[in-house]
């Protein structure tokens, strides 16, 4: 969390706020952050803004500036007074974006490149979809959640996607038959386009949050939702641990 809807829907807010609008200062107050972020080159013009996997990306008229926020980031737009866990502000002509992260875990990094390591976008073209998974024996929803394999899925949304695809996240990447394949290159941008339509997932810890403070309104059909019944067979929701993350699923749905 954040993950790619939650991030598109970030930027898409965002956009029309910064782009074209000057970044005077980066106001750093968490010093994991300054080394990261002392070398931009300021003033700096947005040319434009848009998202990289889960990653929030200023193109500057000097470089790129990347913001991953990762487990509990949020990015808050022109509030009054400065919000708890606030790691930096980004001063702008005419605004003010604040870096809010409870776990401190996001990052801020000022770059000349876009080389991160990344696979292919999960709204792009999954044509790649056969051929890569025929290649791993890793459990599906492990491989959706590798950003190197394809990028944008986290752990909420790969147990959506596999829910939407009757999948079991148990099942090696390599397993999955030609008719799974396509039922997955389906799913994927289903589910995550729901969620972009409904603004992304606030969870019960509610950190994630629109620029404006808005909750997001996607409501997970397996996420989360241990012991409920499937809104398919009726049957409980599933939960059980995988690489070390929760994951939830429908066994009957799920086989």
């Amino acid at each position: 969390m954040p993950e790619l809807p939650e991030v598109e829907c970030i930027v898409l807010w965002l956009r029309p706020k910064v782009v074209g609008r000057t970044l005077s200062r980066v106001e750093v107050l968490d010093p994991m952050l300054a080394r990261s972020v002392e070398v931009l080159p300021l003033p700096a013009k947005v040319l434009d803004l848009f998202r990289l996997g889960k990653h929030v990306v200023f193109h500057l008229d000097q470089g790129f500036l990347v913001v991953h926020l990762r487990m509990s980031g949020t990015l808050l737009w022109g509030r009054v007074g400065r919000p708890a866990h606030t790691r930096c502000i980004f001063h702008l002509s005419r605004g003010a974006l604040f870096f809010v992260d409870v776990r401190r875990l996001g990052t801020v990094e000022s770059r000349e490149d876009l080389e991160l390591g990344l696979g292919p976008d999960a709204l792009s073209d999954l044509g790649f979809l056969r051929s890569a998974l025929g290649k791993s024996r890793v459990p599906i929803k492990l491989w959706l959640m590798n950003q190197t394999n394809i990028a944008g899925i986290g752990n909420i949304y790969a147990s959506e996607i596999l829910f939407e695809a009757g999948i079991d996240p148990r099942r090696p990447a390599s397993s999955l038959t030609a008719a799974e394949v396509k039922r997955l290159g389906r799913a994927i941008p289903q589910v995550l386009g729901r969620a972009i339509q409904c603004t992304g997932s606030t969870l019960r810890d509610g950190r994630y949050l629109l620029p404006n403070g808005d909750l997001g309104g996607y409501a997970p059909q397996v996420y989360g939702r241990e012991g409920q019944p499937c809104a398919i067979c009726g049957r409980p929701i599933a939960r059980l641990d995988l690489g070390g993350r929760g994951t939830f699923l429908c066994p009957h749905c799920q086989r």
